[in-house]
């Protein structure tokens, strides 16, 4: 069972769901890119009753309010709703597990309020987004978002109606690593439905989010601070393949490098399963996640 949650916010309210006890131990939920608080719906269940887990849904996205309009999406931006929701809750230390992007928002926020922070659960996220490889990649990356931003504008085309067949059925092309099961849970919360058929609950706009980038260096600086407090989740065939990571992204292999060199403290477990594996099959990731949520802490602050 899980409770609905609303909190105001100045351009409306942000959404979020809950489960446990309110006095157990918090624990703040971040979805991936597009995705919404549902995605947590298999895997909480099976992990330690004891805690408070609260599975929020990023502005824009599942049934949290868009913003404002004229607006575009900033990776702080999602930061932001981390701090607004946690200050809502009237939590001042919690622990943070992230998927994907939210995993990265869930890095950047531990980094900025580690006071805040006493256990970081990161699944298929290094705890960064990848940066380009070059200058030139990243001046394009800058002007694509402001173009597509620019351009959703101007076509100002009201958001597409599909039966629920269709709908889940574009989200799975949209999605390869989703199974049908999950993306209808996915659906369920990230999808309103009107006379004409089923209308996606995101923001548009979401999809040109300006991204924050991280050195080498930066990202081992950072998390040779909580190296102790933190849990890697990678899946064998996700998006983070760690043993073909060498064609993959020169960033991304110079970080698994200082995972085993520099970075030994940090658990850095490879899973069997899909970029989707927590909610595909939440079995294999609950009892990595359950152990890591129990152990006591080896400091007591970060």
């Amino acid at each position: 069972m899980f409770t609905e949650l609303k909190f105001p916010v100045p351009w409306g309210h942000m959404a979020a769901k809950a489960w446990g006890p309110l006095e157990g131990h918090p624990v703040l939920c971040l979805h991936g890119w597009l995705d919404n608080a549902n995605t947590f719906d298999k895997l909480i269940p099976l992990l330690p009753r004891g805690c408070y887990y609260v599975a929020m849904d990023f502005s824009g996205h599942g049934l949290s309010s868009h913003r404002p309009a004229g607006c575009p999406y900033h990776f702080l931006d999602y930061v932001t709703d981390v701090c607004r929701v946690a200050a809502a809750l009237q939590w001042r230390r919690f622990t943070l597990m992230g998927h994907s992007m939210g995993g990265a928002v869930a890095g950047m926020f531990c980094f900025l309020y580690p006071e805040m922070v006493d256990k970081l659960i990161l699944l298929e996220s290094l705890g960064f987004l990848l940066a380009p490889e070059d200058t030139e990649a990243w001046l394009k990356s800058k002007r694509r978002v402001i173009d597509r931003l620019l351009n959703l504008e101007a076509k100002q085309q009201p958001p597409k109606a599909r039966s629920p067949e269709a709908a889940l059925q574009r989200l799975l092309e949209a999605n390869s690593h989703l199974t049908a099961e999950g993306g209808a849970i996915l659906l369920q919360r990230g999808a309103t439905e009107t006379p004409a058929g089923l209308v996606y609950n995101r923001d548009m706009r979401a999809r040109t989010q300006s991204r924050e980038y991280f050195t080498v260096d930066q990202c081992v600086k950072l998390l040779q601070k909580i190296q102790d407090r933190v849990l890697i989740i990678i899946s064998q065939d996700g998006l983070l393949v760690p043993h073909k990571l060498y064609s993959r992204n020169h960033f991304v292999k110079a970080l698994r490098e200082a995972f085993e060199s520099t970075l030994k403290e940090i658990q850095l477990v490879e899973v069997p399963g899909s970029h989707f594996v927590h909610l595909n099959e939440p079995e294999v990731v609950s009892g990595i996640i359950s152990n890591f949520l129990t152990v006591q802490n080896t400091r007591a602050r970060l």
